[in-house]
């Protein structure tokens, strides 16, 4: 059985094709591992400088929080502060 011009052309095209794909998800697949890494590293960096200059860490790993996390939802309700603006009585006039 021979391989004439056009179907070993084909054959050449379709293997190009697939290395081509192959490369190119592979591609996407380690910038998208390299970018996670990154920013875990950035967040580990940014927690030991808080720890060192005194902030509470768990504040600075919910400033990186991207989505509803419960532990960042607990922290805020647990640290908020009453930030209603009490107004004078107006029925006790000075004098």
């Amino acid at each position: 059985m021979t391989v004439n011009g056009k179907e070993k052309e084909s054959l050449m095209n379709n293997t190009v094709f697939t290395l081509s794909m192959l490369f190119a998800f592979l591609g996407l697949v380690l910038s998208v591992l390299f970018y996670n890494y990154t920013e875990i590293k950035s967040l580990e960096r940014n927690v030991e400088s808080a720890i060192v200059k005194g902030i509470d860490p768990l504040a600075v790993r919910c400033s990186y929080s991207k989505q509803h996390d419960n532990i960042c939802i607990a922290y805020a309700v647990s640290n908020s502060r009453n930030t209603s603006i009490s107004m004078p009585d107006a029925s006790k006039k000075t004098k």
